[in-house]
């Protein structure tokens, strides 16, 4: 059976039993908190609780790396909705220890590509566009320091309400203990 269809055969007893209903909340977060975090799957339990947050009470943003890489992306419009449109008056940067983007080497990940099919002429065609794809699928080497990056990134954006605070923290995907690398209260 494809994992597709054991899917769908778990969410039809799902919706049949009503197991929904522990769930079910708002839109609106109402810890009033948009987090930024990492992709990573060590964290999708951990993170919530280790901050002692319960579903419904925050909003989750997730990208490789908790990183920002442009700022009029989806990643900073997704932060931006959830400012305005979302009553989320704290935004937290996590990233965390461990983390696979710290270990990402561009020319390994376009080589996969090409065996996976994507062909060379496509690769050339958007390096000659303009795309640089070795920056774009870069990592980074100190989590600390991408953290603050993005942090900056977000604190700065000429759309951001100056008012809201700005966090930034690298969690430890064993123990969830968090470090705080920027306090959003101390820098406003």
């Amino acid at each position: 059976m494809a994992l597709l269809d054991e899917i769908l055969d778990y969410n039809e007893e799902f919706v049949k039993e009503k197991h929904y209903e522990e769930f079910m909340t708002t839109k609106f977060p109402d810890k009033k908190v948009v987090i930024l975090t990492c992709m990573d799957t060590r964290l999708f339990e951990m993170l919530p609780k280790a901050m002692n947050f319960k579903n419904g009470d925050v909003k989750i943003v997730k990208s490789a790396g908790a990183v920002i890489n442009h700022p009029f992306g989806g990643i900073m419009r997704s932060l931006i909705v959830a400012v305005y449109e979302l009553n989320a008056d704290e935004i937290y940067i996590i990233g965390h220890h461990d983390c696979g983007m710290s270990s990402i080497k561009p020319e390994k990940i376009l080589e996969k590509m090409k065996k996976r099919g994507v062909d060379q002429k496509t690769i050339d065609m958007m390096e000659y566009s303009g795309v640089d794809l070795e920056g774009w699928l870069r990592g980074f080497d100190d989590v600390t320091e991408s953290v603050a990056h993005s942090v900056n990134m977000v604190r700065n954006h000429p759309l951001l309400d100056t008012t809201v605070p700005v966090h930034g923290l690298v969690i430890d995907p064993t123990t969830g203990k968090l470090d705080v690398v920027i306090n959003g209260n101390e820098n406003r």
